[in-house]
């Protein structure tokens, strides 16, 4: 059989499976769960692929709520098919993981279909939290990308696009011990929690007026105190803080130390530093897959937006860096939405289970399928995605060095691809 009629067959599947594709994107839309947390979502996802008479390993690789199910020819080529589906707190699928989580089971269950014709060898994972907490990595460490040749996953957003600007990033939470007491009686018995973080918080903001353009530090207080007469006890902020790679990102968690502790020493208070165990690498996109992918899109009817057309600065961060750094992937984009939509904001919610949205899950689904079919079949783009990879794999291996603190704190929030 060949390429084309292969195409075909798999599309057909997939077009076949429409309405399960879709109900799967609603039903996780609906019960919207934070990392790690994410048994209905893993659930359902894990159900729909026994349905479909494959194998599936729940709790995957030593991660609670993901999965894994691999099939296909042995000895061939293996392309992961990755799917997502946290939420955001507060907002749910503001970030469309319902669609990406769809996309991906719907990529995966097309080509399985093809039965004894799969030219290769298919290995979907389920990857919880990367809204919080860098599932990808803890799953990587465990060996979930070992012998892929590829890897693949689409992102919702207001329109299509062969990858996304993605930076690394590094999470941090910092608390501050002060004594209370009487802000009216006895201020003076009293060492402010709360002024700690503020000052820290104004020393971030200044040194926010002298960091690459690359770079990016923000953050919110996460605890102020307990009432206005009594001063601060305890006192905490979350920040992220971005860089271009995680060289960059070292010296910029440096500096942000250094306004942490500087609201320490000017306050008397006591400080807890703590980082993330993981975090989140630069996407280094493979482009020969990123072309084949839009080609095979393309001719599904999406009109592309040139990544060079973002305004200076745009970027997000994603635990697929991380697992792009091990293998060649491709982490490309795809509308949901209108093109003005911002995406972790309520009105993005909507879109994530609109007509446009489920249009959306069926094409990616397609896409990503074909884009397989293509690394399965083609040795010249395999052998250009291996040779793209390998320019700068030793700037990966020492990017990977760094992704992991055994030391750091293992629930931290993380950033988003798309935030």
């Amino acid at each position: 059989m060949n390429l084309d009629q292969l195409k075909r067959d798999a599309c057909a599947a997939i077009d076949a499976m429409r309405a399960e594709l879709i109900d799967v994107s609603h039903y996780i839309h609906a019960n919207p769960e934070l990392a790690f947390k994410e048994q209905k979502a893993a659930g359902r996802l894990a159900r729909s692929v026994e349905h479909a008479g494959l194998s599936v390993e729940r709790g995957a690789f030593g991660v609670g709520t993901a999965y894994a199910s691999e099939f296909g020819k042995a000895g061939g080529s293996t392309v992961a098919i990755l799917s997502e589906y946290d939420a955001l707190p507060g907002i749910g699928h503001a970030c469309g993981h319902n669609v990406i989580a769809a996309m991906g089971l719907g990529a995966a269950l097309g080509l399985a279909r093809l039965g004894a014709a799969l030219p290769g060898r298919v290995r979907y994972l389920g990857t919880p939290a990367e809204e919080g907490g860098g599932g990808k990595e803890y799953m990587a460490q465990r060996g979930a990308f070992d012998g892929v040749t590829a890897a693949m996953m689409v992102h919702s957003a207001g329109y299509d696009m062969e990858s996304m600007p993605c930076i690394a990033i590094a999470t941090v939470e910092v608390t501050y011990h002060g004594v209370a007491a009487h802000a009216s009686a006895m201020p003076h018995r009293g060492i402010n929690a709360l002024d700690a973080v503020i000052l820290s918080y104004q020393g971030i903001a200044a040194l926010r007026q002298h960091i690459r353009h690359t770079e990016r530090i923000h953050g919110i207080i996460t605890e102020g105190g307990l009432a206005p007469n009594i001063v601060p006890k305890r006192a905490a902020a979350t920040w992220f803080v971005r860089a271009a790679d995680t060289k960059d990102l070292a010296v910029l968690k440096k500096r942000v130390e250094g306004c942490f502790q500087a609201g320490a020493f000017a306050t008397g208070c006591k400080v807890d530093i703590e980082w993330a165990a993981v975090d989140y690498l630069d996407l280094k996109t493979s482009w020969p897959i990123a072309k084949a992918y839009r080609r095979n899109a393309e001719s599904l009817g999406r009109t592309f937006r040139e990544v060079s057309s973002l305004p200076p600065g745009s970027s997000g961060s994603t635990d697929m860096g991380n697992v792009s750094h091990r293998v060649p992937s491709i982490h490309p984009m795809i509308a949901v939405g209108p093109s003005d939509a911002v995406i972790h904001n309520e009105a993005f919610t909507a879109h994530a289970a609109s007509p446009m949205a489920d249009q959306a899950v069926i094409d990616g689904a397609k896409a990503m399928a074909m884009t397989s079919l293509d690394l399965f079949c083609d040795a010249t783009l395999r052998d250009s995605a291996g040779s793209a990879f390998e320019t700068d794999a030793a700037v990966s291996r020492e990017a990977l060095k760094r992704a992991f603190d055994p030391n750091g704190k293992l629930d931290a929030i993380a950033g988003c691809g798309c935030c």
